[in-house]
């Protein structure tokens, strides 16, 4: 539907150009023309439907494997946070023993 619009103002304007052109006339008005922001329905800037997170998404105390899923996501951060150093300083030393 926003494609739709956007056509329709699109060909609005190249005919609007077209009679400009064609008429040749000496005095040319140069304008800007901007459309504004569309405003989406609901009271948080966004219309439900189109949103798509759950308003139950973040519940941590109701989610299944509670234990594991929250040990995994916090051994997995920290493992990341503690290889990728590692393997800079030692992707650099070798850069450096090699020149």
């Amino acid at each position: 539907m926003a494609y739709n619009n956007g056509f329709r103002s699109a060909a609005n304007l190249l005919r609007s150009s077209e009679s400009l052109l064609s008429s040749k006339s000496a005095s040319v008005s140069r304008g800007f023309h901007a459309t504004s922001v569309k405003r989406m329905g609901g009271g948080h800037g966004h219309s439900e439907p189109e949103y798509m997170h759950a308003k139950h998404m973040y519940n941590l105390d109701k989610m299944k494997h509670q234990g594991l899923k929250m040990s995994l996501a916090v051994f997995s951060a920290f493992s990341i946070g503690v290889a990728v150093p590692v393997y800079a300083v030692i992707f650099q030393q070798k850069k450096t023993a090699s020149g």
